[in-house]
């Protein structure tokens, strides 16, 4: 089994706040990520995929075509974008880091083929990040 990760980055706009809370209520629990004008993060995120390499090519999978499939289907959408308000995969979801990684592994992992998807980590800041393996 060989497992092959792409890293990718984007840049997007968000806000964490509870709805059914007033916004002394949000900046308790959120602090200063509950701004009511939002704030931005440079995203990195690691794709990885897991099989067999090919006797033809030697390939797990493409990287080019894998780079492709995670733009097309799920970094396209957020890049540069306000996450709560344009982003349809994550309509009445709260944007967090935990619920995002799962967001975008619903847009990729029906689109990888020949291999699986095993892992995406989402990095936040340098500081924080979240793994979804699909469970």
């Amino acid at each position: 089994m060989v497992y092959l990760t792409r890293k990718e980055q984007f840049n997007a706009a968000h806000r964490l706040y509870n709805p059914k809370w007033d916004d002394a209520r949000n900046e308790e629990v959120f602090g200063k990520c509950s701004n009511p004008n939002w704030h931005g993060h440079n995203y990195n995120i690691e794709v990885t995929i897991k099989g067999d390499p090919s006797p033809h090519t030697g390939f797990l999978f493409n990287t080019k075509d894998l780079s492709r499939i995670i733009w097309e289907q799920a970094l396209s959408k957020m890049d540069h974008k306000n996450i709560n308000v344009e982003v349809d995969f994550m309509k009445d979801v709260l944007p967090s880091t935990e619920n995002l990684v799962r967001g975008i592994w619903y847009q990729i992992e029906p689109h990888i083929t020949g291999c699986k998807l095993h892992r995406i980590r989402l990095y936040e800041t340098d500081k924080n990040f979240a793994d979804y393996y699909g469970e």
